[in-house]
């Protein structure tokens, strides 16, 4: 992704505040989903796109670039727990929520990728497959996984014979089968079907 998106330009251009909005690990059996929120202005440049569309490699040198040239960003999560309480949708938008709050500067607008509002009086519009489109979007897609891929790392050294650091907590034939054998870690989120 070369330049803004219109949608983007134009609503700077109407000196609104913007962040993008995006999730990681909605899928997962395991671990927090992580979200980050990312205030975008005119001058951004950064090359960026959907996070999974990029090598491990590549997203950790972009996400490098991106957190040591803007600090108008900030994460939130919510724990295997509380998505077993509140289910992933629910979980999924109190993180975001989370993460739009700790921002330092309030946006006037957020662009959330898919198609679920937040609970927040700040206007939004959601925008399916946002992470191809807005680079605010992309932007807070490629913080978010690198963060949850090194969070799932650590408990990979904990509970070394699911794969994590390899399947990064999704449902591969590998990781079912050690659930199978091993049964679920305390990390597991409980209410997902295996």
């Amino acid at each position: 992704m070369e330049s803004l998106s219109k949608l983007e330009k134009s609503l700077i251009d109407d000196n609104k505040i913007v962040a993008g909005v995006d999730e990681v690990g909605r899928g997962s059996l395991i671990g927090p989903v992580v979200t980050c929120a990312f205030l975008i202005d005119k001058h951004f440049n950064t090359f960026v796109k959907d996070s999974k569309a990029l090598t491990e490699k590549k997203r950790n040198a972009i996400f490098l670039e991106l957190i040591s040239s803007n600090t108008n960003f900030s994460l939130g999560l919510s724990s295997h727990k509380e998505i077993d309480k509140l289910n992933i949708l629910n979980a999924t938008k109190l993180a975001m929520l989370r993460a739009v709050n700790n921002l330092k500067i309030k946006p006037n607008i957020l662009l959330i990728d898919g198609n679920q509002k937040i609970n927040s009086d700040i206007s939004q519009i959601c925008i399916t497959k946002g992470d191809n489109i807005c680079k605010s979007i992309a932007a807070a897609s490629i913080i978010a996984k690198v963060v949850r891929d090194f969070i799932v790392k650590q408990i990979s050294h904990a509970y070394p014979y699911y794969s994590l650091d390899k399947n990064k907590g999704y449902a591969t034939k590998h990781h079912k089968k050690s659930i199978a054998t091993y049964g679920l870690s305390p990390v597991h989120r409980k209410t997902f079907k295996v």
